[in-house]
């Protein structure tokens, strides 16, 4: 079974607009570049049809990616007080070399500019959920084993 994807309202949204936006005009504009570039000829060296199927391709597979996402999706806002490290929470940490970062725990579908971005699924994500300020957590990655400190919690403003 698949984990949870934890997105903001405003991203769930947006996604089930997009997913609608390619079911319906993006597929009809893609079968309209389908047939407009059949139209120019001998399909073995038409590149325009080669493009156009290659774009609907890219289309279909977004479709699916969002459609899987939106059937594993937990929506809302960030399930912590603040207190406690949860997907949608902004966690200021601190790792073994001094270096500090704010990063968002969640989706890339919620990306922030100027904000790193951990998914709660991987192993800097899985180590920090439930973490307090003032933790220190450890956590696998292929380079080794590695530690950071919680200095700070706060939700994700909107």
């Amino acid at each position: 079974m698949t984990e949870p994807v934890w997105l903001s309202q405003a991203a769930y949204d947006r996604l089930v607009a997009e997913l609608e936006e390619l079911r319906t005009d993006g597929r009809r504009e893609a079968s309209a570049a389908i047939e407009r570039a059949r139209a120019h000829g001998d399909l073995r060296e038409n590149a325009e049809y080669d493009v156009a199927k290659d774009e609907q391709g890219k289309m279909e597979a977004r479709i699916r990616q969002l459609e899987d996402m939106l059937r594993h999706v937990q929506v809302g806002e960030a399930s912590s007080d603040g207190e406690v490290v949860a997907a949608g929470t902004v966690v200021r940490i601190t790792d073994d070399d001094g270096d500090t970062d704010e990063v968002l725990i969640g989706s890339i579908e919620d990306k922030v500019d100027g904000l790193g971005l951990v998914s709660s699924s991987s192993p800097l994500g899985k180590a920090l959920l439930g973490a307090r300020a003032g933790d220190t957590v450890a956590y696998e990655a292929p380079g080794g084993t590695f530690e950071v400190t919680v200095e700070a919690i706060r939700p994700l403003e909107g």
